[in-house]
């Protein structure tokens, strides 16, 4: 099995790593202070040819693989975890069921300037009584001769109030067993009907825009379904799979800064005439996080591999989302614990490390879904 990656592959990150220390860190912490999204920077990123990484050429991309798309989020969120959540969710779910399952019209329409970096994209799943158990959705679309009509409530949206678009899931009637079919439409975000409000007050990712959306009889073409609507529920579960392998490459990245920043801090304090590295109490800790960051890496690499291949994926990106974000956590807080007092101050970032990483335990499925879906996959 081949660990190196392709010289394509290091290119990209290369570029990225050297984008993301200069133009985001130096804003990180504002960011977060301040709560407020970074369009500037999300400009910068569409100009390099961020947004397209994963996207055929003729749709404004460049013909990156998963693998490529995956290092692109670990060194983004390696430095701003609010800024590789926004960049995450815009090309896995804003963008990415466009490609998957658009209509070659759709494509043109929608993805092109989401992955040329002029438009950013939202999904419009989670609803406040529709969380984990997503086939639960309550939001209606109702045929109205060449029109659908939409009416609903979505919440924690990432991207929502930026967005030139957002994917709608709703239910649009019923199976032969009574069960509710539920289908996906891109909705433009200045149609009539559409509210957009972003009032969450966030423990983290907090320079990431979540946003609140009410469809009041918002009506869209029936040419703005996306995808086979007798499929709707099977395309977002493979849509939310695509996700998890990005959501895993940001726990990576915020697992790896907790990490870089836990070991330079151990090595430069010193306590009782020694560098507190010297300490095998402290070598442990971050003998662990490293072994745990590059365990969660390899998971991740290999879950963005089959899919690359088209092998089946579904197991392996749960696997990785799973250990990701919960690697993350954990190496968050060791790396507060090693600063001491100091960890817990805004001007060393690690505490930003544990606010941000939580959220990755609940978001694109909490760990307890994840464990669900690998139960699944066992045949449990």
């Amino acid at each position: 099995m081949m660990f190196d990656l392709t010289r394509e592959q290091r290119m990209i990150q290369k570029m990225v790593r050297e984008f993301a220390e200069e133009v985001i860190q130096p804003e990180a912490i504002m960011i977060d202070k301040e709560a407020k999204f970074p369009e500037h920077i999300f400009k910068q990123m569409g100009e390099l040819g961020l947004m397209g990484i994963p996207f055929p050429e003729k749709y404004g991309g460049s013909d990156g693989d998963t693998i490529s798309y995956a290092i692109a989020v670990e060194e983004i969120g390696r430095v701003c975890g609010s800024t590789g959540l926004s960049y995450a969710a815009n090309v896995s779910l804003g963008a990415s069921p466009i490609y998957y399952f658009g209509t070659e019209e759709q494509k043109e329409t929608y993805l092109v300037p989401m992955a040329e970096g002029k438009a950013l994209g939202s999904f419009g799943l989670t609803e406040p009584n529709a969380g984990s158990d997503a086939g639960g959705t309550r939001t209606k679309a109702v045929l109205d001769g060449d029109m659908y009509v939409i009416n609903g409530e979505k919440c924690f949206i990432t991207n929502a109030s930026f967005a030139k678009t957002i994917i709608v899931t709703a239910v649009t009637g019923k199976d032969d067993k009574g069960k509710n079919i539920i289908s996906a439409l891109v909705v433009p975000t200045d149609t009539e009907g559409l509210t957009i409000t972003s009032n969450y007050d966030k423990m983290g990712v907090r320079g990431s825009d979540t946003a609140e959306i009410v469809l009041e009889n918002v009506r869209v073409p029936k040419e703005n379904l996306l995808g086979d609507p007798q499929k709707g529920f099977k395309q977002f579960l493979y849509t939310l799979d695509g996700g998890r392998i990005s959501i895993a490459a940001l726990g990576v990245g915020i697992a790896q800064a907790s990490l870089e920043k836990a070991l330079a801090y151990a090595k430069e304090r010193t306590q009782f005439g020694n560098s507190i590295s010297k300490f095998q109490a402290i070598q442990f800790k971050l003998s662990d996080m490293a072994m745990e960051v590059e365990l969660a890496r390899n998971m991740l690499y290999k879950a963005a591999w089959l899919k690359d291949k088209e092998k089946p994926f579904t197991k392996e990106a749960a696997y990785a989302k799973l250990f990701a974000t919960e690697t993350a956590f954990r190496s968050a807080n060791q790396a507060i614990q090693i600063h001491g007092g100091y960890g817990y101050m805004r001007e060393y970032e690690v505490e930003r490390y544990l606010r941000d990483a939580k959220l990755l335990e609940i978001g694109e499925g909490t760990s307890e879904v994840q464990r669900m879906v690998i139960a699944r996959q066992l045949g449990c």
